[in-house]
């Protein structure tokens, strides 16, 4: 990709978590963009997450909803858009058994609007960009949970075949397939990045990790779904930004990378971290550990993930910064900051 002019790329869901910390990372990388963030704000996102990008002249804030055509295509011609980060989805597994309408409608519909205006601004017919836009590419942010679950010792590839299990990885499931569809039908260049559970700075409250740091902190509960043996591969989120960096810039066209922390934890052990970190760092009475609650399970959860993220590594040269230990430190102190108590 050609860095002499200023390039507008188009970032969808930039006020939530990764987005957020995706976009001050890459303004500072790349001074020849302009990033446009189309999000329409639902209770994931927070301008907040943005606060340090508001003033800089190569970022745009839009609110609005991706599944919203005349808006999509509005910024395409507005900004004249050369490029597609796609973060933008409805994440929480709970509120998708709760309520799944919502995410067959963003995470299904709003993909293909996004991809279907992109294809009529980019291209004049299938396999055949427009001068102007030769080498624009969209590249979708997926997640591990479209390959459904894993047995103790497996990871998942990028070979794995599709077993989604909630509405909410479904739906993923759905949006990757027509990214797919866009690149083999009309010849959009497309990648696709399936992440592992991201934490770090900026992540909503409801989530796993703040949850525990925050139930602590108020000496609450901290309430551990079944027998607290779910397995997840946890990555820093500032290493998945790199990695996406890596693959929209460098990963060969209709491929996909699996990008993944190789730091595989319990649910329990997780909770155990952060308790003996929480224990030192703003010591209590007794042991915050005493506060672990078990509460009956999620419907259909999944018993582990784990990504295998050798493609990524050998073909693009990605490697994690921060691993479980290093990582989690950064953002207990990034969370102890939000809430005041450091």
């Amino acid at each position: 990709m050609s860095n002499t002019k200023k390039k507008n790329i188009l970032v969808t869901g930039c006020a939530g978590f990764i987005g957020s910390n995706f976009v001050p990372y890459f303004l500072d990388k790349y001074p020849q963009y302009h990033i446009v963030n189309l999000d329409l704000l639902t209770y994931a996102g927070d301008l907040e997450n943005l606060k340090e990008c508001e003033d800089n002249p190569r970022y745009t804030f839009i609110k609005g909803d991706i599944c919203d055509r005349d808006l999509v295509t509005s910024i395409f011609n507005e900004y004249d858009i050369e490029g597609v980060i796609h973060f933008a989805a409805e994440s929480h597994v709970d509120n998708s058994i709760k309520n799944p309408g919502v995410f067959i409608e963003t995470n299904v519909n709003g993909t293909f609007t996004l991809l279907d205006v992109a294809y009529k601004k980019w291209m004049e017919k299938p396999f055949t960009y427009n001068k102007a836009y030769e080498g624009c590419r969209f590249h979708h942010i997926s997640t591990d949970e479209v390959y459904g679950t894993l047995n103790e010792t497996d990871l998942f590839t990028e070979e794995t075949p599709y077993a989604p299990n909630s509405p909410y990885s479904a739906s993923k499931a759905s949006s990757d397939m027509i990214v797919r569809s866009y690149q083999e039908t009309y010849g959009l260049n497309t990648v696709i990045t399936n992440c592992s559970n991201n934490y770090g700075p900026k992540q909503h409250d409801e989530k796993l990790i703040p949850t525990i740091i925050r139930k602590a902190l108020a000496k609450e509960p901290i309430p551990i779904y079944g027998d607290g043996k779910n397995i997840r591969d946890w990555l820093y989120v500032l290493d998945h930004c790199k990695g996406i960096d890596l693959v929209y810039h460098t990963g060969k066209e209709a491929n996909v990378y699996n990008i993944g922390g190789r730091n595989e934890r319990t649910n329990l052990q997780i909770v155990d971290s952060i308790c003996t970190i929480l224990d030192k760092k703003v010591p209590a009475d007794t042991s915050y550990k005493e506060l672990i609650t078990f509460v009956e399970d999620r419907a259909g959860h999944d018993r582990r993930y784990a990504i295998d993220a050798t493609k990524l590594e050998k073909n693009l040269g990605w490697k994690a910064d921060e691993n479980f230990d290093t990582g989690i430190v950064k953002t207990i102190e990034w969370y102890l900051d939000k809430y005041g108590v450091n």
